[in-house]
C-alpha cells in the first residue's frame, strides 16, 4: 500500500511540475496584482510563395537532363516576361534518378528522371496569375503551390505584444479599482507571441484547353488569407 502511495503521489508532483512549465511562476508580492492576457494582430500578407516541380524523363540520362534544361529555359523566359529576374527564384533541390520497371523478376532500367524544387517569392500580387497561368500552358511544370507569408514578422509581432499588454493593464486596474487602490507601475512582466501559417496543399495544374485560355485565373479576384500573430503577457503590477 506504502509503494502505491507514492507512486500516485509521484504522478502528483510530477503534474505539478508540468503545469508550473506552462506558465512563468512568478511569487505573490504584497501590495501587487498579477495578471495575464491574450493579445493579436491581424494583417495581410506582404509576399507570396509559389512553388513548384520540374520534371522530365529521358531514355538516357543525358537526354533527361538535356529536357530538364530546355524545361528551365522556358521557365526564365517566362519569369522575365513577367518582370522578374531568373536569379531571385530558388532551387530546393535536383536530382537525377534511374527508372526501373518492377514488374519482372528482374527490375529493368527504363530510363532515366530529372526532378528539381523551385521556390519563387512575388511581392506584387498581380503577376501571380499570369505566372501560374503560363506555367500551366508551358506544360513544363507540376505541384504548383502557392501560399502568401508576412516577411515583416518582428513589426506585427510587437503590434500583437502591444494589444495583449493593453488588455493586461486594463484588466489589472480593473482589479484595482474594485478593491478600492490604485494601480501602479509595471514590475515584471514576461511574453510569449505565436504566429499562425495557413497551410496549403498542392494544387495540380494541368495544361489549360484552347476554349479555357480566356477564363479567369483560379485565384482572381480572391484575396488573399490574412496573417494573424498572437501573444500572451503575464504581468505583475503594483497597488497604491
Amino acid at each position: 500500500m506504502m509503494k502505491i502511495s507514492a507512486f500516485f503521489f509521484a504522478l502528483i508532483l510530477m503534474a505539478g511540475i508540468a503545469v508550473s512549465q506552462d506558465r512563468p511562476s512568478v511569487t505573490a508580492q504584497p501590495n501587487s496584482v498579477y495578471v495575464g492576457a491574450d493579445g493579436k494582430f491581424e494583417t495581410n500578407p506582404d509576399t507570396a510563395v509559389i512553388q513548384f516541380n520540374i520534371s522530365a524523363q529521358d531514355e538516357t540520362s543525358r537526354g533527361a537532363y538535356d529536357r530538364a534544361s530546355k524545361a528551365a529555359e522556358q521557365i526564365r523566359q517566362i519569369l522575365r516576361n513577367n518582370g522578374i529576374e531568373p536569379k531571385t527564384a530558388e532551387i530546393g533541390f535536383f536530382s537525377l534518378q534511374p527508372v526501373y520497371d518492377y514488374k519482372n523478376p528482374k527490375r529493368k532500367l527504363v530510363a532515366y528522371r530529372v526532378n528539381a524544387n523551385v521556390s519563387l517569392k512575388v511581392k506584387d500580387f498581380s503577376k501571380i496569375a499570369p505566372i501560374l497561368q503560363q506555367l500551366a500552358d508551358a506544360d513544363v511544370t507540376d505541384n504548383q503551390t502557392i501560399n502568401y507569408t508576412l516577411e515583416d514578422m518582428d513589426a506585427a509581432k510587437t503590434k500583437a505584444v502591444e494589444d495583449a499588454y493593453r488588455r493586461a493593464h486594463d484588466s489589472a486596474n480593473a482589479v484595482a479599482r474594485a478593491g478600492g487602490r490604485t494601480l501602479g507601475e509595471l514590475s515584471y512582466a514576461s511574453v510569449d507571441t505565436f504566429e499562425r501559417v495557413p497551410v496549403f496543399q498542392p494544387m495540380m495544374m494541368q495544361k489549360a484547353a484552347p476554349m479555357a485560355a480566356a477564363a479567369p485565373a483560379p485565384t482572381e479576384e480572391f484575396s488573399p488569407q490574412s496573417i494573424t500573430v498572437t501573444a500572451h503577457i503575464n504581468a505583475t503590477f503594483t497597488l497604491k
